[in-house]
C-alpha cells in the first residue's frame, strides 16, 4: 500500500483514503453534535474530541487485531453493539435536550467535568456500530497482501489518518460553535437542542434499522 517493493512511498493510495476519509468525516452527525455541545462549555472541547478520538483508536485496533471480521460475521454481536449505541445516543440526546449546553466561564471541578466529557466522546464513537462497519468496509480496499507492510500495519497506518483528520475537523466545529455561539446565548441553546435531537433520530434511525432487517 504505501511502500511498494523497491521502498517508495505510494502517495496515490494514501492521498486517496485521505480524501474518502475527510469527506466522511465532514458530513454532520454524532460527533458533529457532540463537539458542538463541547464547544458550549469552557474547557470542554479538548476533552471531548480527545474522547472521540480514543474512541475511533479503539475500532481501528479491533479491525486491525481481525477481531472486527469476526463481529461483523456474527449478526448478534453486531445487534447488541447496535441496540448499545443507540441506547447510548438515546441517553446523551436526552440529556442535552434537557439540560441544553450554554455559553459558560470556566468551571470550578474541571478535572472531574473533562473526565466525563472524555468519557462520553469515547462511547459517542467507541460504541458506534457504523463507525465500526464502515472501518470494516473501507480499510480492507486500500490494502494489499503485496505490500512490504502487514495488513494490520497498514490498516492501523489508515486509521491514524483518519483519527488526524477527525481531531482537525472536530476541532473546528468546536471552536467554531463557541467562537460564533459565545456571545448569543439564546442561539447555542437552540443549537444545542438541535444536536441532541439530531443524536436521538440517528438513534431512532439504527433502532428502526434493526428492527426492519429482524422482520425480513
Amino acid at each position: 500500500m504505501f511502500i511498494d517493493r523497491d521502498g517508495a512511498v505510494e502517495i496515490s493510495l494514501l492521498t486517496a483514503f485521505w480524501l474518502v476519509s475527510l469527506s466522511l468525516v465532514m458530513v454532520p452527525g454524532a460527533d458533529w453534535a457532540y463537539a458542538i455541545a463541547a464547544g458550549l462549555r469552557d474547557r470542554a472541547i479538548a476533552p471531548a474530541i480527545t474522547g472521540m478520538l480514543f474512541g475511533y483508536l479503539a475500532i481501528t485496533l479491533v479491525v486491525a487485531a481481525g477481531i472486527g471480521a469476526l463481529v461483523a460475521s456474527v449478526p448478534a454481536i453486531l445487534t447488541v453493539l447496535t441496540i448499545v449505541g443507540a441506547g447510548y445516543l438515546l441517553w446523551l440526546g436526552g440529556n442535552i435536550l434537557a439540560r441544553p449546553s450554554v455559553p459558560t466561564v470556566a468551571d470550578e471541578r474541571v478535572t472531574n467535568t473533562s473526565l466525563k466529557w472524555s468519557i462520553r466522546g469515547f462511547a459517542t464513537s467507541g460504541l458506534n456500530p457504523k463507525a465500526l462497519l464502515l472501518f470494516l468496509a473501507l480499510l480492507p480496499q486500500f490494502t494489499s497482501r503485496n505490500d512490504a507492510w502487514p495488513i494490520s500495519e497498514q490498516i492501523g497506518a489508515m486509521g491514524i489518518v483518519h483519527i488526524v483528520n477527525c481531531a482537525v475537523v472536530y476541532t473546528l466545529v468546536g471552536v467554531g460553535s463557541k467562537i460564533v455561539l459565545r456571545t448569543r446565548p439564546k442561539v447555542a441553546r437552540l443549537v444545542s437542542q438541535v444536536s441532541g435531537a439530531a443524536m436521538i433520530v440517528i438513534a431512532v434511525l439504527l433502532l428502526a434499522e434493526q428492527l426492519l432487517a429482524f422482520k425480513r
